[in-house]
Formats: C-alpha cells, structure tokens, sequence
C-alpha cells in the first residue's frame, strides 16, 4: 500500500452547499485536501471557512477553463475558451498538443488571474488541479505546470490508475505525467478515483492522491462516481487501512525527494 494518501475534494467554491459537503467531509476526516474555484460564486466563503485551522494549508487552486466568466480579459476573445457571450466554452480536444501563442498566453494570463484572486482573499494555494482536468490537455498542462513551478507548489498529475485505460491511453499518460513532474518538479506519484481504489490494486509505496467529489449520505460520505449509499468513508478504510491522510503541503519539491524524505502527516 501507499505510505500516505491525499483525499482531495474537487469543487470548493462552485455552492455553498458544496462548500457545506467539503466541510463537513474535512471536519469527519474523510478527506485531507481540496481545491478552490476561484470565478464561482461560493468562493468568497470557501476561502473565509480554509482559515479554519482544520483548513489551513490544505487549499489548492481548482484552475477552470470551462465553466462560468473568467476573470481575465484576453480569454474572451479567444473562441478556443469562449463564447460570444463570455462564457467559457472549451473546443479543444483532449488530444491537443499544440495552442498558438495567443491562446497560450490567454491560458496564462487567467491561471494568474485565479492565482491572484485566491492572494486578494487570504488563501494561498497549496497546490494546482483543474476543473474537468484541463490541465490534462497537453499544451494546458505545459502552462499550469511550468506556473506552478515558479509559485513553488506541486501539481496533480494525470490519473492513471484504474481497469478502463487502454494502452494508447496509459502510454499518453505516462508520457504526459513524466512531462508534468519535469516541468513541475513536486507531484504526488500516484492518482486515482474513489472507484479505482475499490476495484483495482494500489501502489505498494509512495505517495497516492484520490480525486473525489463527496455527497452526503446522511451522517456519512460517498462520492458522485460511486453507487447510490455506497459509503466514500467505507472504502477508504477498507482498502487503505491505517494510511495516514496529508495535504499536498507535505510533498517535496522534486520527485527524486519524494523517495527518500520521511513525509509527515498534517495533525487536524
């Protein structure tokens, strides 16, 4: 197994009732991270509830290219990203590798922009993920990373553990992933889905992230990709029994570090 895991909830700040699930899921100790939405409407107060000291240091950045208004001005006039009215609108494929330098630099310029306005409101980001993975789009992922790089935070690699990635797919994510931690220089090793970690076998060392996306089930948690009642809470004691749950705070700057430094696990 796993020396430690990272359980990051996606989402913070997309609704208060999200942020009210992330919270709650903090708070039973289900996850140990997540990340922030900077242009949605919740996210003033996603950032005023990750001074909470349970919170604190735990808050990542949750880059968004495709849903809502961006928060910078040479986006809108780029129809990659966007629609007439301001919106964005993502006509990308996923297996682009190539953006001209006008939607590179537009892509830049809103990754600064959301950046900038989790700094305006007391959060510094402890990492960088994106909303539908974006950041998994070549090109996307050379921009985000090579950012992440100078502000000194890891990045999420591309998940690349579970029984429905076909060989084309895992030889592109490996290939991808090795681009990401070089440019980068901190990741985690591993990323998965709460149903991959039910189905399939975890590494046996290292550091793992699981991507999730709680919901409540009464007093407990699941996971939107899960089956209905089918506990979050459950499957990560079933299948990492003692593991201790971290931040992204904790990983080291290289990957070669990663290997060799004790990590220790944030107290609540």
């Amino acid at each position: 197994m796993p020396r430690q895991v990272i359980v990051n909830a996606d989402d913070f700040g997309l609704s208060l009732s999200e942020n009210a699930v992330i919270l709650g899921a903090f708070q039973a100790g289900v996850i140990s991270s997540a990340t922030a939405m900077a242009n949605m409407p919740a996210f003033e107060e996603a950032c005023v509830l990750a001074r909470q000291p349970l919170l604190q240091g735990r808050i990542g950045l949750h880059f968004n290219l495709t849903y809502g208004r961006p928060l910078s001005p040479s986006i809108l006039t780029r129809s990659t990203f966007c629609d007439s009215q301001g919106m964005f609108d993502l006509d990308l494929p996923r297996h682009s590798l190539w953006l001209n330098r006008l939607d590179r630099d537009a892509v830049l310029e809103e990754l600064e922009a959301q950046w900038q306005r989790c700094l305006d409101n007391g959060l510094r980001p402890s990492h960088i993920d994106s909303h539908q993975h974006v950041h998994n789009i070549w090109p996307i992922g050379e921009v985000v990373a090579r950012f992440a790089a100078r502000q000194g935070v890891p990045v999420r690699l591309a998940r690349h553990l579970g029984n429905n990635l076909s060989v084309p797919k895992r030889v592109f994510k490996t290939l991808f992933n090795h681009r990401l931690s070089h440019l980068a220089g901190a990741t985690a090793q591993y990323v998965c889905t709460p149903v991959d970690l039910r189905n399939v076998a975890m590494p046996i060392d290292g550091l793992l992230e699981i991507v999730v996306h709680p919901t409540h089930i009464g007093a407990d948690f699941g996971d939107i990709y899960l089956n209905p009642g089918e506990s979050l809470a459950n499957i990560l004691e079933k299948r990492l029994p003692g593991i201790p749950r971290v931040s992204y705070a904790v990983v080291p700057r290289t990957l070669k570090d990663a290997y060799s430094i004790e990590l220790r696990p944030l107290q609540p």
